[in-house]
């Protein structure tokens, strides 16, 4: 790769006309062409305001590595075209067809819609009490309401699973998953209610209406396209959880595809049976994209600078406190408390710490693979996201995100084809697993990166490609050092999710090798909850110090 030309230099004519906005976009060309070389480069000037992208063409030393980090994130999506219809149409729309899809897409659909409705009620009734009332101790609730993000949904389902057996099926899945999802509702309606302009709020007030005509009639309104984005994570959440269902033997799209998969060596139906799910992912985003609609809820002006004054509770304050406490007991305390007195019961009899060392030192491994390779292929995607604007860098990070709509399972499904076909010396293998890591959370991954280059000044770059540095040498020392600290914490939420990952861990893993996870799973499917609380602890253990970590990188 040979250097770069240097800046333009004084006497050069002016850079072409960029889109920019404020005084810099408006100077004079005579101001633009009186700096010193690589003081302040054209591209380095275009990119700072606001620090957009450059419109040129990305560099061979980031396009290449993020080409091949964008083809690992679609092969998925081409081994369901190829694997669905593989035996023909007629056969794939057999299957779809079959009474047995119809009962999967109808049970899928219904354990969404009861979450959603369930996580929409918590989650905007927590965000109101903690942020807009009086209620003693918000703080404290408010972060209580986002502890169950950190409890896997089989944690859960087997806390509740194991207490009161009866609740398998629908009932404990719906429970179970509400509990651990409905702080994708809580989060962005609280944000919204933090950035609502409470004088549309107090002008309806003054009117004579009340309290709860205002939030149904002024604020709500307000509040709809917040509850609708978290709502959806909930739906493609719920469509794509396995751990749940099938610790609760409730039979969904997931659980259905995993048990076509062992029961035949056929893939077809398997294949078949995720392509609708795919589908059903896609429709839920179109649906919500739709029904958001465009009325914009934004100040015109700038408003009013002060938060809104919290509501007096009154008599409603021992309800609401019980509310929240109640919450969060079925949400965290509950879980825990479960664990606790499995741990008690199994200490003298069921616990293996040679085997529990092991199984947890293999998560620990298989984890800091996924996320040290994840991190890799996010690097070069999230830099050029970041730093350019073109079509290519576009496909790219789009490409990179393909593994967002996609089950862990159909990932699984989609790395077995390709091994047992053209790598077999890595089928059951750990680099097998640690792909599937990678294609599952490198959306994860690039979204840090990319906001951490975004938040390191661009024009470090442009003055270091001014003298002479290659675009690979600027890369290594200048871009990854500015953004470091993202990219860590992206790496660490990054080896969180990989620990806790389950269905694809199970099809993928090499042969007499447990994680904590597929050891949990395997425990709570026989009924041997004292032996399957030791990997439950031990996972949420394991998973808590690169959270707090994260946590005070972000605070």
């Amino acid at each position: 790769m040979t250097p770069s030309p240097p800046a333009r230099a004084p006497h050069d004519p002016p850079a072409p006309p960029v889109r920019a906005s404020g005084p810099s976009a408006a100077a004079p060309a005579a101001d633009r062409t009186a700096r010193p070389v690589g003081a302040d480069a054209p591209t380095g000037r275009r990119r700072a305001a606001g620090n957009r992208g450059s419109a040129a063409r990305p560099p061979l030393v980031l396009t290449v590595p993020a080409l091949v980090a964008a083809v690992l994130a679609v092969l998925p999506l081409g081994y369901l075209a190829v694997r669905a219809l593989e035996r023909g149409p007629a056969h794939a729309w057999r299957i779809v067809a079959d009474e047995r899809t119809a009962l999967l897409l109808g049970r899928s659909l219904g354990l969404a819609a009861a979450v959603v409705a369930a996580c929409l009620v918590l989650g905007v009734s927590l965000a109101w009490l903690t942020v807009r009332t009086d209620l003693p101790g918000a703080r404290a609730w408010s972060v209580a309401a986002t502890l169950p993000l950190a409890v896997p949904s089989y944690v859960a389902a087997f806390a509740w699973l194991s207490a009161a057996p009866r609740l398998a099926g629908f009932t404990g899945s719906a429970l179970a998953l509400t509990l651990v999802s409905y702080p994708y509702v809580y989060l962005p309606v609280a944000a919204a209610l933090r950035g609502t302009d409470p004088a549309q709020e107090e002008v309806s007030r003054s009117l004579g209406h009340g309290a709860l005509r205002t939030f149904l009639r002024v604020t709500l309104p307000q509040l709809r396209p917040a509850a609708a984005g978290g709502g959806l994570l909930v739906a493609l959440y719920v469509l794509s959880d396995f751990g749940a269902v099938s610790l609760m033997r409730y039979d969904t799209f997931t659980r259905g595809i995993y048990l076509s998969y062992q029961a035949s060596f056929d893939r077809t139906p398997a294949a078949a049976l995720s392509a609708v799910l795919v589908l059903m992912t896609v429709a839920l985003v179109w649906g919500e994209s739709r029904t958001r609609g465009r009325a914009g809820h934004a100040r015109t002006g700038r408003g009013t600078a002060r938060p809104a004054a919290p509501a007096p509770l009154g008599r409603l304050r021992g309800p609401a406190l019980a509310w929240c406490a109640a919450v969060a007991a079925a949400a965290v305390a509950f879980p825990l408390a479960t664990l606790g007195y499995w741990l008690t019961v199994g200490t003298s009899r069921t616990w293996d710490v040679d085997t529990l060392t092991g199984t947890a030192l293999a998560t620990l491994g298989v984890a800091a693979a996924g996320a040290a390779l994840t991190t890799l292929l996010a690097l070069p995607v999230g830099v050029v996201a970041a730093r350019y604007l073109g079509r290519t860098a576009h496909l790219l990070e789009q490409a990179a995100y393909a593994g967002h709509a996609l089950p862990g399972i159909t990932v699984a499904l989609s790395l077995v084809f390709f091994a047992v076909r053209y790598a077999h010396p890595v089928y059951q293998e750990v680099p097998l697993l640690v792909c599937a890591y990678a294609v599952l959370f490198l959306p994860v991954a690039v979204a840090a990166v990319r906001a951490a280059v975004l938040q390191a000044p661009p024009v470090l770059e442009d003055v270091a490609r001014s003298l002479g540095r290659s675009p690979l040498r600027t890369l290594r020392e200048v871009t990854v050092p500015l953004a470091s600290p993202g990219i860590a914490a992206g790496a660490a939420l990054t080896f969180v999710v990989c620990m806790k990952e389950l269905p694809a861990t199970l099809l993928l893993r090499p042969t007499g090798m447990d994680t904590l996870a597929t050891r949990l799973w395997t425990e709570t499917g026989s009924g041997a909850y004292a032996a399957a609380a030791p990997y439950a602890a031990a996972l949420i253990l394991l998973a808590a110090l690169p959270s707090y970590l994260l946590g005070r990188h972000r605070a």
